[in-house]
């Protein structure tokens, strides 16, 4: 083979990597044989469930979540209320405190330890047989916790994952590119869903069964190792796509470069904590799906750079490359024009392209940052 002949292979290559998480594995999880419900448990009635709300410096929004919470329909005899606060210091704990009446307890971390810490601190002190974890910017419906409950009557659920609704905020009614984002990867869960089981949950709303709960780790995305937990326990983690967790757009999306980075270098690190399940020979079709949704999906950026980069000197050669190539710098021409001049943002060629643009040049710098060893604990909930 000619050099021409081998930049022509890697191409393709390229190109199809590109492909493997936003297209090719979708249609791979089509053709896969969906499993069919277990079946409730005879003996199965409502059980007793832990809810708690994580917070860190939310003394803006906790009083209202509190409120959206005791509205839900459920038997308040079986309910229990925390508010995990992350070591807050604002008024935070006194607004949960000031609950205290209504059944709600605060769980509070002596030190900001992140998340997860926080989380673990609540955990410690609930007594539900489910555990539901939400944040304070996620607004429910009434029958939520009802709808949780009922899965749980499968005994072979070990998780289950809300879908995420994103509703236009205040400053920017839409001009954020995360609900077109968001909307695709609701529909990928559903799919993994009615397979092998999500390899990631909804960080805004899910739940657990307490075994799922136990040794729950600190230092990763607690949204992807309950779901990897689960499945290494031999049980399923699904989406309901009925069980709804609201919140608003993001009020400055140019903001949120620095908090995806973090974000993919949690989940890489929950990954590669929990590496063994990647492994075919022992987790069968949901290796497969961890593969596909997010390794490939981190790598998608690398594939992208090396299908650029391949397409111009290909380019010289045949018109076909060369349009290859004028379709690449159209694209990331529109994203380059939405980050100079964000008003282009309030239409959906230049919002799309901008979105995506940043979004794989955050999982490209934060797989260089993780390569790195840098790794991410504490956290600071989205302005939204």
């Amino acid at each position: 083979m000619t050099p021409w002949n081998w930049i022509e292979v890697a191409f393709w290559i390229s190109a199809a990597g590109c492909a493997a998480s936003y297209a090719l594995y979708p249609v791979l999880l089509h053709l896969a044989p969906r499993r069919p419900p277990h079946g409730a448990d005879a003996a199965w009635e409502l059980p007793r469930l832990s809810v708690i709300v994580t917070a860190r410096n939310e003394e803006r929004r906790l009083e209202q979540k509190l409120r959206n919470t005791l509205a839900l329909d459920y038997p308040r005899e079986r309910l229990q209320i925390i508010v995990a606060s992350d070591a807050s210091e604002d008024r935070t704990d006194e607004i949960a405190r000031s609950f205290a009446g209504e059944g709600v307890t605060l769980a509070r971390t002596a030190l900001r330890g992140g998340k997860e810490a926080a989380q673990a601190h609540a955990i410690a002190q609930s007594t539900g047989e489910i555990i539901v974890f939400t944040d304070v910017t996620t607004r429910l419906d009434t029958d939520a916790l009802r709808r949780i409950a009922s899965h749980f009557a499968d005994p072979t659920i070990g998780a289950v994952s809300s879908e995420d609704r994103v509703e236009p905020g205040e400053a920017q009614a839409g001009a954020s590119g995360e609900g077109a984002y968001v909307r695709y990867e609701m529909w990928l869960r559903r799919l993994e869903s009615e397979r092998a089981g999500l390899v990631g949950l909804s960080g805004s709303l899910f739940a657990v069964r307490r075994r799922v709960a136990e040794r729950w780790p600190i230092d990763v995305p607690s949204d992807i190792s309950a779901a990897l937990r689960t499945a290494s326990l031999g049980l399923r983690a699904i989406a309901d796509p009925r069980l709804f967790g609201y919140y608003s757009d993001l009020r400055d999306a140019s903001r949120e470069y620095g908090r995806k980075v973090r974000t993919v270098i949690r989940g890489m690190a929950a990954v590669a904590h929990m590496r063994q399940l990647l492994n075919p020979r022992r987790f069968g079709w949901y290796a497969l799906q961890l593969w596909g949704h997010k390794i490939f999906r981190w790598l998608t950026p690398v594939f992208l750079l090396l299908t650029a980069l391949l397409s111009m000197p290909l380019a010289f050669h045949s018109p076909c490359y060369l349009a290859i190539l004028a379709l690449q710098l159209i694209f990331y021409g529109a994203a380059a024009l939405a980050a100079l001049a964000p008003a282009l943002q309030r239409f959906r060629l230049f919002r799309l392209t901008y979105y995506f643009t940043q979004v794989h040049l955050a999982l490209l710098d934060a797989g260089w940052r993780f390569l790195r060893n840098e790794r991410v604990v504490v956290w600071n909930p989205s302005v939204r």
